[in-house]
């Protein structure tokens, strides 16, 4: 359903920084800065890409905005989120761990970049 999702930044060094080390964390390679000067992580045909707003002003977050990362267990989601942690996010919500929802149980794990841009790391429980 989705082909790309794009989240602003200030700083592409600070980002770089804080989403090559959770991406790491689950299997995902370094970013890479494509010919408009975007930081581009690509994995399964989708993209991530951080960039500094097109109209010159500062880059926001969307209030009420999340992007949710699939991941393959809950020791993934951990990784991800300490990874997050140590590398200049700050971790919001509860902590890691199992949540009962409509979609199931899930292991969840929520972080803020940087830049206040909202991330849950996520993986299905059966």
């Amino acid at each position: 359903m989705f082909s790309h999702i794009v989240v602003g930044s200030n700083d592409l060094e600070v980002s770089r920084k804080f989403y090559d080390a959770t991406f790491a964390a689950i299997g995902v390679g370094p970013g890479t800065i494509d010919a408009k000067g975007r930081l581009v992580y690509s994995k399964d045909g989708m993209r991530l890409l951080i960039t500094r707003p097109i109209d010159g002003k500062p880059a926001t977050f969307a209030n009420g905005g999340t992007i949710g990362l699939k991941m393959d267990s809950p020791e993934m989601v951990t990784a991800w989120h300490d990874a997050g942690v140590a590398n200049g996010g700050t971790s919001i919500e509860d902590p890691p761990g199992i949540r009962d929802s409509a979609a199931g149980r899930l292991f969840l794990a929520y972080l803020r970049d940087p830049f206040g841009n909202k991330l849950c790391g996520r993986c299905a429980l059966e």
